[in-house]
């Protein structure tokens, strides 16, 4: 009995522990009695949610907790030394070091492959990939570092005088492994201040847990196992219409991955007392790639804006550079979920689509950069949207460009429109939930809103006992082995 325990609760790279997982739920349960039993003993409290959320990174990458410890007491120390230096060109070489450190534990254990692949090909040497592990969630915990130091260099705040205050930030667990990447000036006045979890938050909290649960473990799950797989490994197998629809699956398929993550990391911290930001807000209702990026994985893409994009002269340079600097740091961001040429491809491609419609928007239209069109306008736009947003979801899905350009050539020279009806009928199931996932994604603000009132009246007993209800419902529907979320590869 104690040997099986003990192995349930080491590190098992087959099975690394999720927010969807059993052991995580139960896990909870018991974290959440000590967290409330500490919640007056600041120190204390800080230091068990610390550990944990190291616990929770080793079940998730093993002894590669270390590195999170490397990051953070480095880019501390570094931190407290720019402060110190303010003004002086030492200061500068301290962010440099910082960045070199960040970016260079990022550069080997993500992109060195890709990188020494290319070189390889390029002189025409046979390259076999090196035997790199890649820990989760890296570059969500080194970007999340890196933002701390720019800010302190840029003056934005100050630099914590507790290396347990800052542990206690980056490895904070509900953010760890798949963001959302919670920056300094968000979390850090959170840290020291009393726990108070309203009624409202305590709402909020559960029915964002619920609502991530039932995107991931439900909807996301099934029909990547049932139908989206096995479209996308095998395209030559299916018609045009077969691929179109599994297309559409895959859009659901990854914004109830990667949206159920992040409505569960936000729930679980408004269950702690702390609030993130909003990290998806109904991307599909986008009426331009623009307003896409405005809606998709925000702290990503505002990370990338406010570090990259406008390190780089933003607009201030005029269009042409304006341009350019959208497409280099739009092609980052397709790197950062990859070292891949289909990622670089996916970001470039976004990169220029959303300098064409700042083109065609600002210039010759002559509309305001916040205009969004209205009425048949807008629905033209939202359908053209979210079509060249699924095109870009074939080059993010495949690695292979050979399978990409199959599928696309199957959906425009053999689509056969004649097989749509059985292929729907016998996988009804598959295209209820996406027809399920469309529907509730355009449901308005105000029902959801009404949702969390009801759970708020029936209190924290019923809300506890709505929260295991679902815990174990997911338990007993899930597939018997554990579907890592998409973005822990990133």
């Amino acid at each position: 009995m104690i040997d099986k325990l003990l192995e349930i609760l080491q590190y098992n790279p087959k099975e690394p522990m999720i927010f969807s997982s059993g052991i995580f739920l139960f896990l909870f349960l018991g974290f959440t009695f000590v967290y409330m039993l500490l919640r007056k003993k600041l120190t204390a409290r800080l230091a068990f949610v610390t550990a944990f959320s190291y616990y929770f990174y080793y079940k998730s990458s093993g002894l590669y907790f270390l590195l999170l410890a490397i990051v953070t007491v480095s880019d501390f120390i570094l931190a407290m030394v720019i402060e110190r230096e303010r003004g002086k060109t030492s200061a500068r070489w301290m962010l440099a070091l910082s960045m070199v450190i960040d970016i260079g534990f990022l550069l080997y254990f993500k992109y060195t492959n890709f990188f020494v692949g290319m070189i390889a090909n390029a002189i025409g040497s046979n390259f076999q990939p090196w035997d790199i592990f890649l820990p989760v969630g890296i570059s969500f915990f080194t970007f999340q570092s890196m933002s701390y130091t720019i800010d302190v260099y840029r003056g934005k705040i100050k630099p914590l005088s507790s290396l347990l205050d800052y542990a206690f930030y980056v490895s904070f667990f509900p953010q760890l492994v798949a963001g959302p990447i919670v920056r300094a000036t968000d979390f850090i006045p959170q840290i020291r201040k009393p726990i108070r979890i309203s009624r409202d938050m305590f709402a909020q909290g559960v029915y964002l847990i619920v609502v991530g649960l039932f995107k991931k473990a439900v909807i996301s799950d099934y029909i990547s196992l049932n139908f989206v797989d096995r479209i996308f490994d095998n395209p030559a197998f299916y018609s045009g219409g077969e691929i179109l629809l599994g297309l559409y699956g895959y859009c659901v398929q990854i914004y109830c991955d990667f949206s159920g993550y992040s409505d569960m990391a936000i729930g679980i911290a408004l269950l702690l007392g702390f609030r993130f930001p909003v990290n998806f807000n109904a991307p599909y209702k986008a009426d331009s790639l623009s307003d896409f990026w405005r809606r998709w994985h925000i702290s990503l893409s505002t990370w990338i804006r406010d570090y990259v994009y406008i390190s780089l002269g933003g607009n201030r340079k005029g269009n042409v550079r304006m341009f350019l600097n959208q497409v280099v740091a739009m092609t980052l961001c397709g790197l950062w979920h990859g070292a891949s040429l289909n990622f670089v491809l996916w970001g470039g491609m976004h990169g220029v689509l959303v300098c064409l419609h700042k083109f065609f928007q600002q210039t010759v239209m002559r509309h305001d950069r916040h205009y969004h069109p209205i009425g048949w306008r807008r629905i033209v736009s939202i359908f053209l949207t979210f079509h060249l947003v699924a095109f870009t979801w074939i080059f993010f899905r495949n690695q292979d460009f050979s399978n990409a350009w199959l599928m696309i050539s199957q959906i425009f020279g053999n689509f056969s429109p004649q097989l749509l009806p059985q292929v729907i009928y016998a996988y009804r199931y598959v295209f209820m939930m996406i027809c399920f996932a469309f529907l509730t994604h355009w449901l308005p603000d105000a029902w959801q809103d009404r949702l969390v009132l009801y759970i708020k009246k029936c209190g924290i007993v019923g809300s506890a006992v709505l929260l295991v209800a679902v815990i174990y419902l997911v338990i007993q529907i899930k597939t018997s082995e554990v579907q890592p979320f998409i973005y822990f590869q990133f």
